[in-house]
């Protein structure tokens, strides 16, 4: 019953009284309960101090790692360095003491695309040889929202010029210039992306680039999930390329068939081709009619569910942000219902 009224199991309590048995200082584990002051800890006039020697001209620019170590250079312990930090936390003074600024670590600004040519993801990838040592690159464009692979080279090396030369050629083939919204060029941190002629080239397209954290492998999630689809599909050759034009020959197939034909998990099972060109809503639209009609006629085995979701989502985001601001969002009338 005690336990009970404090909203405790019976077992919790049987767990603390044996936690105190073998030494533990609190039986009561509750996050609101008083706890006994630990042995050992600072008094009141002893956390004054550790303020006023942190706080002092001398050492106001000092982690406290410098500062509990210049302190037993002259013979005077005060707390450890752990008590330092807790103690400047718990008096709002754990900043940076020194005049360099804090470090900054922005996550990658987040962009959404709710059509064609918004958004699109870049890479290159090894593509092996029979040879050990030799790979032939594949440098590959993918938009984000409909998953369409809108230009791609293979070459023998990783070089910008490649990379430039690729990025005007599905500029001109997907008429970009007639967005009415500029588009963004999205590639992680590789010498060829951030070379200052791409950049240059970008800027003179009016292209945005963007790039991904470093050292952060999930930051272009498109272009790595693409190029495991490539690398899974069971006609990859598995001990490499003869040469660099059965690579691109290859190629060649894997992106009209990924293009034209695969259905897309993420798409409702279109196409990236039916979605690229706008065909998909019509097609759902179709798709749902049937399973409507089925259920009409067997409503028995749908056991009073509603069909498949067939909604596609209308903004797809590059690196949503963690406060859920920014997630894929389906058609405005979903949302309502939501």
């Amino acid at each position: 019953m005690a336990c009970r009224e404090l909203g405790i199991d019976i077992r919790t309590r049987q767990r603390w009284l044996k936690d105190a048995a073998e030494g533990g200082v609190n039986t009561d584990g509750r996050k609101d309960a008083e706890r006994k002051k630990p042995v050992g800890a600072l008094s009141e006039e002893e956390r004054e101090r550790v303020l006023e020697i942190a706080d002092s001209p001398e050492y106001a620019s000092k982690a406290p790692a410098q500062i509990v170590a210049t302190l037993a250079d002259k013979g005077e312990w005060v707390a450890s360095e752990s008590t330092f930090y807790r103690i400047l936390h718990e008096n709002k003074q754990q900043h940076n003491r020194g005049k360099a600024k804090s470090p900054n670590r922005k996550t990658p600004t987040s962009h959404a695309a709710t059509a064609p040519n918004q958004v699109w993801t870049w890479d290159i990838t090894y593509m092996g040889s029979p040879v050990r040592g030799k790979y032939y690159y594949l440098y590959m464009i993918v938009d984000i929202f409909s998953r369409y692979i809108v230009g791609w080279e293979i070459h023998e090396e990783e070089n910008a010029q490649y990379a430039k030369t690729l990025v005007q050629k599905a500029y001109l083939k997907e008429a970009i210039w007639k967005n009415g919204t500029p588009l963004v060029l999205h590639s992680d941190n590789g010498s060829p992306m951030k070379a200052s002629t791409f950049r240059a080239t970008l800027e003179r397209l009016g292209i945005t680039g963007s790039y991904s954290r470093p050292r952060v492998s999930d930051d272009n999630p498109y272009s790595e999930s693409l190029f495991r689809t490539l690398k899974y599909r069971p006609e990859y050759p598995t001990y490499g390329f003869e040469s660099l034009e059965a690579s691109r020959e290859w190629t060649y197939g894997f992106v009209h068939w990924y293009n034209e034909i695969h259905r897309h998990s993420a798409l409702k099972y279109v196409t990236p081709a039916q979605r690229h060109r706008g065909e998909s809503a019509a097609i759902l639209k179709a798709r749902k009619s049937v399973l409507e009609e089925a259920k009409r006629k067997h409503p028995e085995r749908w056991k009073g569910r509603a069909v498949r979701n067939l909604e596609e989502a209308q903004t797809v985001w590059l690196n949503p942000e963690k406060d859920g601001r920014a997630r894929e969002t389906l058609t405005p009338e979903k949302r309502q219902v939501g």
